[in-house]
C-alpha cells in the first residue's frame, strides 16, 4: 500500500516514511497570556510518535509544517522546547515550513533538512504545508498531500454540538493546475491532514461558516466540497457535501 492512514492524524508513506503536521509547540504560551494555565505538551508529542515510529518501524520523519506556534517571533517556550524535541528523534527528519516556522531554522540542528512552505516531492508524494502554490517542478507526483487547515466535522443535534478531526480525500483539477503552471499533471489524489497537536482544534468544513484558506483550496485544486470524509477511527461519513449545515 502507497498510504497508510494511522489511527493517529499520521500518515505512513511507502519506504516507511511517517508524516504528521501541525504541532504547534509553543501554543500553551498563547493560552497562559490569556490567563489559562496548560502543562507543556511535548513530552506528551514525543510519547505518541515514539509509538507511531515503533509500530511502522518508520526511517523517516517528516513534519509537514507549523512546528511552532507563535508568529512571528519565537516564543521563550520554544527555545526550550523545540531544540529538545527535535533532537529526541534518532531517524531522519524533514520539516516543511508552515506559517508559523519563521526562524524555524534557529531551532533546529544542521542534520534536519528543512523546506520552503511550497514543500517538496518523495518518491510519488508532493508534501506541501498549504498556505503556498507547490513548486512547478514538483507536480509530477500521484498524490498532494497538505495540511494547515486542520480538517474537522460538525456533528449536532438541536440541543448538542461537537467537532471532530478528519482525514479529507479530495480529487485534484488537473486542469486548473494546467491554466496555471502551463504543464500537464496527473495527481490522483489529494490529502488534507488533521493537526497532530489536539489542542489546536479543527476548522469545520461542513459549517456554513467555513471559509477555505490557501491557494489550494480557494482556487478549488483540491476539489474540496465533494472531499470523502473519514474520521481517524476509520468511520467513513460519505462526501462532504451531503455532511452540509442546513
Amino acid at each position: 500500500m502507497k498510504i497508510k492512514f494511522l489511527t493517529e492524524p499520521a500518515l505512513l508513506l511507502e519506504n516507511k516514511i511517517l508524516v504528521i503536521a501541525d504541532l504547534h509547540i509553543g501554543l500553551e504560551h498563547e493560552i497562559y497570556k490569556s490567563g489559562i494555565t496548560i502543562p507543556s505538551q511535548v513530552e506528551r508529542l514525543e510519547k505518541r510518535i515514539d509509538k507511531l515510529i515503533k509500530q511502522t518501524k518508520a526511517k523517516h520523519l517528516i513534519i509537514l509544517g507549523d512546528v511552532k506556534h507563535q508568529v512571528p517571533s519565537i516564543s521563550w517556550q520554544e527555545y526550550k522546547e523545540i531544540p529538545k524535541f527535535l533532537n529526541h528523534f534518532d531517524i531522519k527528519i524533514s520539516i516543511v515550513k508552515g506559517n508559523h516556522d519563521g526562524n524555524i531554522e534557529r531551532l533546529a540542528s544542521k542534520e534536519i533538512d528543512i523546506y520552503d512552505p511550497q514543500g517538496f516531492k518523495i518518491n510519488n508524494f508532493l508534501l506541501t504545508h498549504g498556505q503556498a502554490w507547490p513548486s512547478k517542478n514538483d507536480l509530477d507526483a500521484e498524490y498532494l498531500i497538505m495540511a494547515h487547515v486542520h480538517p474537522a466535522i460538525e456533528f449536532w443535534t438541536e440541543n448538542f454540538r461537537s467537532i471532530e478531526p478528519c482525514w479529507l480525500k479530495c480529487e485534484i483539477d488537473n486542469e486548473k493546475l494546467f491554466k496555471k503552471y502551463k504543464i500537464k499533471t496527473k495527481i490522483k489524489q489529494g490529502i488534507i491532514m488533521p493537526a497532530f497537536n489536539h489542542l489546536i482544534g479543527g476548522m469545520a468544513f461542513n459549517s456554513k461558516d467555513f471559509e477555505p484558506l490557501g491557494p489550494l483550496l480557494k482556487n478549488r485544486i483540491l476539489k474540496w466540497k465533494k472531499s470523502e470524509v473519514h474520521l481517524l477511527d476509520g468511520t467513513y461519513l460519505g462526501n462532504l457535501e451531503d455532511l452540509k449545515e442546513n
